[in-house]
C-alpha cells in the first residue's frame, strides 16, 4: 500500500459504517504506521475500542466526537504502549469500565516466559505494565459494546493478551493483522506459535472486513490472512535453507535474510528472526545451545 492511500487527519472522527467512527491518534511512527486507530462503537451508547497512547489531545479528541453521546465501555484489544494506556484516564473522564483479556502478563507462552526469565527485555512497541482491566474477557465471550454487541477472540501472538473483537460480519483485530504491513512478533511479547495459531482462528470465523489498529480497512480478509500465513511460512523456510549450512545466531541470520533493511532496523529484524527460531525448536526441528536470547547457538536437527 502506497503511503498516501491513508492518510486521514489526525483527531477527528470519520465514519466508517452505520454505528462506527474511527480517530486516529497523534503517534505516528514506522512501528504504527499513520497512528494508532481508536474506534467509536455505537449509535448513542459508545464503546471505545483501543483508546490509544498517553495524549491529553487524543483524549479530548474522543470525548469531543461523543459530546452527545454516552461512551459506556474502554475495550482494549492488547496492552502496548500505543493502544491501553488512555484507558485509565478515558475510564476515569467517563466512569466507563475497561475490558480486555487481561494484564499485560496475560496470556504470554511458555516460551516466552522463559526468554523472559533468561533476561531478555522486551522488543518492539513497548509494554503497558500498569494496565489493570476492570473485568477479564473469556475467549469465546459474548458482552455488551455500548449499544451494540462483541464476541471476544483471544488471539496472542503479537502479544499474550491480544484479543480481536467480532461484531457481525466485522472484526476488529488490533496488531495481528494489518493491510499495511505483516504484524510484528517480537519476543518476549510475541510469540509465533500463537501467532499462526490465532491466524487460522480468525480466517475460521471468515469475516468480510477487518479493521486493524494501524491503517486502512481491510477489506479482503482471507486474502491478507493468507498473505501472512504464506509469508511466514516463507520466512521459515529461509531460515531452514540458511541452517542447513551450519549452526548460527538469530542475528546472522538477520544480516543474511534482511539484507536491503537499514541498520536501524537489524534488531527488530533479529527478534523476528528469533521468533521463528524459538517455533521451529517447539516443532523439535532445531536444537538450541546456550539460554535463550538472540546470541543462542541454533543448529538444524540432522535428517
Amino acid at each position: 500500500m502506497d503511503l498516501a492511500d491513508f492518510n486521514p487527519p489526525i483527531g477527528v472522527a470519520e465514519t466508517l459504517a452505520p454505528n462506527l467512527r474511527r480517530v486516529l491518534a497523534p503517534n505516528p511512527s514506522p512501528m504504527t504506521y499513520r497512528g494508532t486507530n481508536t474506534y467509536l462503537l455505537g449509535a448513542q451508547d459508545i464503546a471505545v475500542i483501543d483508546p490509544g497512547p498517553e495524549s491529553q489531545a487524543h483524549l479530548d479528541a474522543i470525548l469531543k466526537a461523543c459530546k452527545d453521546q454516552t461512551i459506556t465501555h474502554v475495550v482494549v484489544t492488547h496492552s502496548h504502549v500505543d493502544h491501553s494506556p488512555l484507558a485509565k484516564n478515558l475510564s476515569k473522564a467517563t466512569g466507563a469500565p475497561i475490558l480486555a483479556f487481561g494484564p499485560s502478563s496475560a496470556g504470554r507462552s511458555k516460551a516466552m516466559q522463559a526468554c523472559l526469565e533468561a533476561g531478555m527485555n522486551s522488543g518492539g512497541e513497548g509494554i503497558d505494565p500498569d494496565f489493570t482491566p476492570d473485568k477479564l474477557l473469556e475467549d469465546g465471550e459474548t458482552f455488551k459494546a455500548g449499544d451494540q454487541t462483541l464476541r471476544a477472540w483471544h488471539t496472542p501472538g503479537h502479544m499474550g493478551n491480544h484479543m480481536c473483537f467480532e461484531w457481525d460480519k466485522t472484526l476488529f483485530c488490533g496488531d495481528l493483522v494489518m493491510g499495511w504491513a505483516s504484524s510484528l512478533v517480537s519476543p518476549p511479547d510475541g510469540d509465533l506459535t500463537d501467532f499462526m495459531a490465532s491466524c487460522f482462528k480468525i480466517r475460521d470465523l471468515r469475516p468480510q472486513v477487518m479493521h486493524a489498529g494501524h491503517g486502512a480497512p481491510i477489506t479482503d480478509p482471507m486474502e491478507r490472512i493468507d498473505w501472512l500465513i504464506a509469508h511466514r511460512k516463507s520466512r521459515e523456510e529461509q531460515i531452514i535453507e540458511h541452517l542447513s549450512k551450519g549452526s548460527t545466531t538469530a542475528l546472522n541470520l538477520a544480516q543474511a535474510i534482511y539484507t536491503d533493511t537499514p541498520a536501524a532496523l537489524i534488531p527488530a529484524a533479529t527478534r523476528n528472526v528469533f521468533a521463528h527460531l524459538i517455533d521451529l525448536e517447539g516443532k523439535k526441528l532445531i536444537v538450541r545451545d546456550g539460554i535463550p536470547n538472540e546470541e543462542a547457538l541454533f543448529t538444524l536437527f540432522a535428517t
